[in-house]
């Protein structure tokens, strides 16, 4: 994937939205972020006000980690076919979240490590390998299995928009996913294992220092190799990362906006600005995860998380729970009255 700057959001529709939002009968900045979010989906839209989100889709990538035979996670790599299971029959935590807020779900086994046939072929006809390689040991992928993946995450994300998606999310699922994503955003932002591990789904100090020495070793095995941002999928990350990062490439290729959830998306959304300068105008946090790796890399993309409630879940979780603050950002700006329209001439 050649890297191509992303044009942003109209300046024009986006000034006419700020406006907008100025003349609304309310004190002036009383909306705080809510009416920023108006004023940023009018931009997306190129359209004041902006469209109700009526057709919003979540996208879960499923894969598994090499490095997840290593005591990085607090569950066996077993569990990660357990949950594609779950979200395919509609009763995972995103699942529950996404019935409430009108947010369609798709599962995609990437790669799972795991045999996936007997579910519907949406889950399973996209699969690039089973399991990534344990990144501190080898590479996660080949370069040649990077740019499939690239190529499958923009592809799904194009059928998503085509469909008629307003407004797209990345889900994650994979059991130790959180040791690549924390190298990525290691060796994109150049910081040391220190201050990119987390604990994930829960590690003792035990295994939190493996994990920091998982994420030490990878980031020297890939050292000379991190200006390329396929090269850096190729050594640190994984199928499921590589898709993810396709797809967040291809919806601000496309003038689709996305809502961002936990650790695993916005790294991959870090890998994405780098390949594509400029999409990150097309992105916006949903939820501050509680993975250090994931505050650098917001910092470095200059986006600031509509909450933070302490959220670690993933598949796209924090996202969904966020949606319902741009939805009230497009409620204001449409039917908020005008100053104008309410003061005597």
């Amino acid at each position: 994937m050649d890297q191509t700057r992303i044009s942003p959001p109209s300046p024009d529709t986006a000034a006419l939205a700020r406006e907008r939002l100025a003349g609304l009968a309310t004190p002036p900045g009383a909306l705080g972020r809510v009416g920023e979010l108006g004023a940023w989906l009018a931009a997306v839209q190129g359209e004041v006000p902006p469209r109700p989100l009526d057709d919003v889709r979540l996208v879960v990538l499923a894969g598994d980690h090499g490095v997840a035979a290593h005591g990085v996670s607090a569950y066996p790599p077993a569990v990660t076919e357990a949950m594609v299971r779950t979200i395919a029959s509609g009763r995972a935590g995103v699942s529950a979240l996404a019935k409430e807020h009108g947010v369609v779900v798709r599962v995609v086994d990437v790669s799972v490590d795991a045999d996936l046939g007997d579910l519907p072929a949406e889950v399973t006809a996209h699969k690039v390998r089973r399991g990534s390689g344990a990144i501190h040991l080898t590479d996660a992928l080949t370069r040649a299995e990077t740019e499939q993946s690239l190529a499958l995450g923009a592809r799904l994300a194009r059928e998503e928009v085509e469909a008629g998606a307003q407004l797209l999310m990345t889900g994650d699922l994979g059991i130790g996913n959180t040791t690549p994503a924390a190298a990525l955003v290691a060796a994109v932002l150049g910081l040391p294992a220190d201050e990119v591990t987390g604990r994930g789904t829960g590690i003792d100090d035990e295994g939190w220092a493996r994990k920091r020495d998982v994420v030490s070793q990878a980031l020297a095995r890939a050292e000379g190799r991190t200006d390329d941002p396929v090269e850096v999928l190729t050594a640190l990350g994984s199928a499921d990362l590589a898709a993810t990062t396709g797809f967040l490439v291809e919806a601000a290729r496309l003038g689709t906006p996305v809502l961002l959830d936990g650790l695993m998306s916005v790294a991959c959304a870090v890998v994405a600005e780098a390949m594509a300068p400029g999409a990150s105008a097309w992105w916006v946090a949903g939820h501050r995860s509680t993975e250090p790796a994931q505050t650098h890399a917001l910092k470095s993309l200059g986006l600031e998380p509509l909450l933070d409630v302490g959220m670690r879940l993933g598949e796209g979780s924090g996202a969904v729970a966020a949606l319902p603050l741009l939805r009230s950002g497009v409620a204001v700006l449409r039917d908020v009255a005008l100053l104008s329209e309410i003061l005597p001439s």
